[in-house]
This record gives C-alpha cells, structure tokens and sequence, in this order.
C-alpha cells in the first residue's frame, strides 16, 4: 500500500490565510460593515429587482454560512488529519483560489466593472466544480466529507445561481432590458435549466445533495424576488417555485437513500 505524503506546514498556512484574508476581505467589501453593499453597487445591477433573474434580498444570507464554513476548513487545515489527506493534497490550491477570486469579484463589482465581474464569476464557477469533481474521492474520514460538504456543496450551489444573475445583471447594463418581450420566457428557461443542473450534481455525485440544496435555495429567492411587489412576473415566480420544489423533492429522496444506505452497509455518507 502506497504511504500518503504528508503536505508541508507551510502550505498549509498559504491555504489556510489565503483563504481567511480572502473571506475577510469579501466580508468587508460586501458593505457588512459599512461601505456600499453589492445590491447597490454597479449602479444597483446586482439589486433584487434589478432584472428578472435576481434572487430576492433574503437569499444573500447564505454567504455568512459560506464564510464561516470557509473559516472552519481553514483553521482544519492546521490538523494532522487535513495534513496527511489525499483529497486535500487535490482540493487545497483550489479552495485557497475559489476565496480569492470570490473577494476579487466583490471588488470588481465594487469598482462598478460589471463585464469582468461575470469573467471572475465563471472563473470561480469552474474553480468551484473542480473542486466538486476531485471531492468525490472515497479517501475520506466522515468527518471531512461532512466539512467539505457544508463548505463546499453549498458555495458551488450558490455561486451556480449567482452566476447567472450576473450575467442578466450585465446584459442588462448594455440594455438588454427586462422588458423585452421575450424575456419572461428566457428567464423562465434558465431558471429550469438551473434546476436541472442541481439535479445532475446529486446524480453526478451518487446522492451528495449539499449543492442542490443551494441551488434550491437560490432559485426560491428567485421566485419570491418576481412576487414581492418590486419587479414582478408571475411566470418567472411560479417556473422559479416549481423547479424550486422539484428540486427539494429530489434532494429529499436523493439525502433518505443514502442514509439508508449508510445503515444498512455502512457506506461512508
């Protein structure tokens, strides 16, 4: 049997500050703490009834989980465990890029430079679902695939659905506007296929569902943005509710099977 190399000290700091200077600095550019918050930065683009695919105010709360998720794997990072792991040898320089390139694309957005904010966002997407794809190896205590699957399921869900909404928030600064009469019906149909993606990240991954579970939050928050009274469609808000809940359907079915799995074989969930 092949012994496991044991990853330097050093690059395990590089990761872990990398990623706790990079969130730090989300977190203050984000307008938590004073400043202009993303809704209202870049001209108000990124605000809930900025364009159809906006997901409501409420569905941004989700980052503080994210953060601190990304607080808990950094400080992990400093454990014996995390030093002798194989997936981590995989995963560790993407997790310190997909923190720095979720603070560079707060300050774009900052900075009002909406096209390359969408350049950095689909960066991070594919950062993201590398990631997912090299987490998928059975090398791993329970312990750390619980970790990287409440870090790391939920920030590729969410960033899933935020990159579209970016790239609607652009298309609409060069006047592609909301009210064309096609639209709805776009908006409808990358709200399904959104849904669809979720759903082939729980087939993909044999029933892991943490990033659907995002992606479901995200596209209800969608749904509950077109109904509030601010920018309203009917159609988006019931296709968004829809694939909302067809998802959630399949995350629950997906989550029941494998734990029943886990307590008749005894499979590593």
């Amino acid at each position: 049997m092949q012994e496991t190399k044991k990853a330097s000290l050093s690059i395990r700091i590089v990761c872990a500050l990398s990623i706790l200077i990079a969130a730090l600095g989300a977190f203050i550019g984000s307008g938590a703490l004073g400043g202009t918050p993303i809704a209202e930065a870049a001209d108000g683009r990124l605000g809930a009834d900025a364009t159809l695919l906006a997901p409501g105010t409420g569905a941004f709360a989700i980052w503080s989980f994210i953060y601190t998720a990304l607080v808990v794997y950094a400080i992990w990072q400093m454990t014996p465990r995390a030093s002798m792991s194989p997936t981590q040898t995989r995963i560790r320089p993407l997790a310190a890029a997909s923190a720095i390139l979720n603070a560079l694309w707060i300050f774009t957005v900052q900075l009002g430079f909406l096209a390359l904010s969408v350049v950095v966002i689909v960066v991070l997407l594919v950062v993201l679902i590398e990631m997912f794809r090299r987490m998928l190896s059975p090398q791993q205590s329970r312990f750390e695939l619980w970790l990287m699957a409440i870090t790391f399921g939920p920030y590729l869900g969410w960033v899933s659905v935020a990159t579209i909404a970016n790239i609607a928030a652009w298309l609409s600064s060069m006047g592609v506007g909301n009210q064309a009469a096609w639209a709805p019906a776009l908006a409808c149909v990358l709200v399904v296929v959104a849904a669809l993606i979720g759903a082939m990240t729980v087939l993909f991954s044999r029933g892991r569902v943490a990033t659907a579970l995002a992606m479901t939050w995200g596209i209800a928050w969608i749904g509950i943005g077109r109904s509030d009274g601010g920018l309203e469609s009917p159609a988006v808000a019931m296709t968004a509710f829809g694939a909302a809940a067809a998802l959630l359907l399949l995350v629950v079915v997906a989550g029941v099977k494998r734990i029943a799995k886990y307590r008749m074989e005894g499979a590593t969930l």
